[in-house]
């Protein structure tokens, strides 16, 4: 009787840690059958693969903090009729989780793509990004998304 408990236990245990070997943080970049360059996790089985490496990755937390303003970063000054300006990528699930909300919610935004704009990689680096997305709100500036800290932050600044 005990042997059976034993196995049933390390029979669920195995079950429940299998998707956690499978799981990992991979990107990978392919072409679709559209001809279209297409990143993500979850790529189609006869895709031929890039996987994508570098220091550029969805911010796990939020954090929030005061930065200077550069009259040279792309953000700024060009775009008068939006409040709110995001450095994002097209992979990121953060970033689209902020962009539906902006929506959502009618606050006027400019979104940069840092790996499709070189202009938009450069003031990234100025700001000295270290992950996506990077969403300046006034002088305040959010690395990671959370909507109800961007609301508190966004009706603080307008």
């Amino acid at each position: 009787m005990r042997f059976r408990h034993l196995i049933s236990i390390l029979l669920l245990a195995s079950f429940l840690l299998t998707p956690l070997s499978v799981t990992s943080g991979e990107v990978y970049k392919w072409i679709d059958a559209n001809g279209k360059t297409v990143y993500g996790s979850k790529p189609p089985e006869n895709a031929k693969l890039q996987e994508i490496k570098g220091n550029i990755s969805s911010f796990t937390s939020v954090s929030v903090e005061s930065y200077q303003y550069d009259p040279n970063l792309i953000s700024q000054g060009k775009s008068k009729s939006a409040s709110v300006i995001m450095y994002s990528t097209s992979w990121c699930g953060y970033c689209k989780k902020a962009a539906r909300h902006f929506r959502k919610n009618n606050i006027p935004f400019k979104e940069y793509d840092i790996e499709k704009s070189k202009s938009a990689a450069k003031a990234y680096r100025k700001l000295n990004g270290r992950g996506v997305p990077v969403i300046l709100i006034g002088k305040r500036r959010m690395n990671g998304f959370n909507a109800k800290r961007f609301d508190a932050l966004y009706k603080g600044q307008t």
